[in-house]
């Protein structure tokens, strides 16, 4: 993987949000992401991280892809939906850098219900200007 450091825009900062980088070893996770048409890329947290859901941008073999990344409860371990990327990076170093937060992480009635706000998620995301 290349590191192309400053290649990044600067991510819309407030008050209640920052900008952080992750990075680690992609690990096998449940696949929950991936039966539900939402394959992530899992990373342990070294440093915990408030949970929920956050807006992010990584390079993978020199192109820039938008993220949804979750942060679970706790703040240990740290999911990113690479958007319009498909491949495999289990046991590959990954650098995310995180940027906005979208909201906080909440419980779903249903699986249908958690794919209507991963969509809207992601949507959102799409649409922030960084």
């Amino acid at each position: 993987m290349s590191e192309r450091k400053g290649s990044f825009t600067p991510f819309r900062m407030t008050a209640s949000n920052y900008m952080k980088i992750i990075s680690g070893i992609v690990i096998e996770g449940k696949k929950k992401g991936r039966e539900l048409g939402f394959p992530t890329a899992n990373i342990i947290l070294l440093e915990k991280m408030d949970g929920g859901i956050y807006a992010g941008k990584t390079i993978i073999s020199d192109k820039e892809y938008l993220g949804a990344i979750f942060v679970y409860p706790g703040g240990d371990l740290f999911e990113v939906h690479i958007l319009d990327f498909e491949g495999d990076l289990y046991g590959q170093a990954l650098k995310v850098h995180v940027g906005e937060k979208v909201r906080d992480s909440k419980q779903f009635d249903n699986e249908e219900e958690l794919k209507v706000q991963i969509v809207a998620d992601i949507d959102y995301i799409k649409n922030l200007k960084f």
